[in-house]
């Protein structure tokens, strides 16, 4: 491989791809887009930016790992038992593929990410 392969990832650049969710799962204001930025031969490892509104999306279970790092905005991950925890611009957080619960983005949002679909 040579520096083609490398890949300058941005928050809103690289193919956008807005996730559609079963019916029910997200709230009427949920708003959300992906740019994935690079993918592995096989689709399970990606990344790239993220932005999203307001709004709320029942996770259960969440689909995969996945590392975030907040650029601006505010978001709260919150589980089935109520246990709830909140980040802002400049956190990094994992998210376990099995969490479950829900992501609730309290203001307009944007991160990068990571994510890994593990083997089963």
């Amino acid at each position: 491989m040579n520096i083609d392969g490398i890949r300058l990832v941005k928050v809103d650049e690289g193919e956008a791809v807005v996730p559609e969710w079963p019916p029910g799962e997200a709230s009427p204001d949920w708003a959300e887009t992906e740019f994935r930025g690079f993918a592995s031969a096989d689709g399970r490892f990606f990344g790239g930016g993220w932005e999203g509104g307001g709004g709320a999306l029942r996770l259960d279970p969440y689909p995969y790992d996945e590392v975030c790092v907040m650029v601006s905005g505010r978001v709260a991950l919150v589980d089935l038992d109520g246990g709830r925890r909140e980040f802002c611009a400049g956190d990094v957080f994992f998210v376990p593929k099995g969490f479950r619960g829900t992501w609730e983005t309290l203001e307009p949002s944007r991160k990068f990410f990571i994510a890994y679909y593990p083997t089963v």
